[in-house]
């Protein structure tokens, strides 16, 4: 009997998200209990702690106790769905950032925990790929 193996060179792709779309829902905070903990208890700090990730200054967020609109949440949906290639527009960011400030900003939270770690974990497979073929001592 003959048998074949075929040898997987690559690493399949998954996809979590469609392209183009944020990756998890706006009222999915149950998959972030942490966050949404912390935003429960303190949303001032929470909204300076996910602005300071995207690494923008992390007292933006208080000019959104100032003003009738939102500009930081605002900023901050614009600017991550411009990074990330999310569809919307300044009107949605607007919509979510009056209407549903807590959960804009926990939704924002979760895209970039997400796409932090899927980067890592490309990194981490480059890192191991490369070492394809040697001997290590």
């Amino acid at each position: 009997m003959s048998h074949h193996f075929q040898v997987v060179r690559a690493q399949p792709e998954s996809r979590s998200q469609e392209p183009g779309q944020w990756s998890t829902g706006l009222c999915d905070c149950w998959q972030d209990m942490g966050d949404c903990c912390l935003a429960l208890c303190c949303l001032p700090l929470f909204t300076c702690k996910v602005t300071c990730a995207v690494g923008a200054c992390p007292c933006l967020p208080l000019l959104d106790c100032v003003s009738c609109a939102a500009p930081a949440s605002l900023a901050m949906r614009a600017s991550v769905r411009e990074r990330y290639g999310i569809e919307g527009g300044i009107w949605s960011d607007c919509f979510y950032g009056c209407c549903c400030y807590p959960l804009s900003w926990l939704q924002i939270s979760r895209e970039l925990k997400r796409r932090a770690a899927t980067r890592a974990g490309a990194a981490r497979y480059t890192a191991l790929t490369s070492l394809q073929g040697e001997h290590m001592i």
